[in-house]
């Protein structure tokens, strides 16, 4: 509970658990949370070495795949006897909602993927969107000019030019974190290829997908959904890779109709 930072809110007995995505934390979902709390037992977290976990049990053999946050979700699942859980994953949290729903098949009710991709390279036949050699050169530059990559990234993932208060959060989130721990989460976040585990999903699940998205964009969340058995993809109008911050209004109905069709 510590290591998480593990908050349980909330005063219904449906579990929905929010896990935040990469250089962010659990405040990232604050927009959104209010509304669940009345129907729901909402549980919120930080992976280990995100917002105010106990970057004490960092370990970069655990943390050096998407298993070891997938353990993080599974542990703290444990922790609280958690059951019939609705994950909401923001970015690579879908892909890791993904894993822990294959290694626990009982765990998950469903799946609210906003901004799911499963490989952020371009491969023979599949678009991801990036060159692998352009993700190694911003690697290089997060290793050599950490601020710099920081506001260099911050706009191309939150776009909303209009509103230039939440890309200053989000790079703010980027620099408050550890570097060599951040490092190593966008080389696994960016570097996993988690195509061939889509057609092991079992529980239903929803594809949040935004509109000009330059990290995860609509032909992802469409081979996403194609493979994605009992899967439901919902086009927002919200721009950029972080709807929960940006268009709160628009994700909170979006999950709710999702929900309201599948399990009522």
């Amino acid at each position: 509970m510590k290591r998480n930072n593990v908050n349980v809110l909330g005063k219904g007995n449906q579990v929905i658990m929010f896990a935040h995505g990469f250089g962010c934390d659990q405040d990232m979902w604050r927009y959104i949370v209010p509304s669940f709390e009345k129907d729901y037992k909402v549980v919120l977290f930080d992976y280990v070495g995100c917002g105010k976990s106990d970057i004490g049990h960092y370990n970069e053999e655990r943390y050096g795949s998407l298993y070891g946050y997938v353990q993080d979700v599974l542990e703290i699942s444990q922790a609280l006897d958690l059951k019939n859980i609705i994950l909401v994953g923001h970015s690579v949290s879908s892909m890791v909602g993904m894993l822990a729903s294959i290694k626990d098949k009982d765990l998950f009710r469903s799946l609210i993927l906003v901004c799911p991709s499963p490989c952020y390279i371009n491969k023979p036949g599949y678009y991801g969107g990036f060159e692998e050699k352009d993700l190694e050169e911003l690697m290089t530059v997060m290793q050599n000019n950490y601020v710099g990559w920081a506001s260099f990234l911050a706009p191309v993932v939150m776009k909303n030019s209009e509103r230039p208060e939440l890309t200053v959060e989000l790079e703010e989130s980027f620099c408050s974190m550890d570097k060599e721990i951040t490092g190593n989460f966008a080389r696994v976040t960016f570097f996993s290829d988690n195509r061939e585990d889509l057609a092991k999903v079992r529980v239903p699940s929803l594809i949040l997908q935004c509109a000009d998205d330059d990290i995860a964009s609509e032909e992802v969340g469409a081979y996403v959904q194609a493979r994605l058995e009992d899967s439901t993809i919902h086009h927002m109008k919200a721009i950029g890779h972080c709807p929960h911050m940006s268009h709160p209004d628009e994700t909170i109905k979006a999950i709710r109709a999702y929900l309201d069709t599948v399990h009522n």
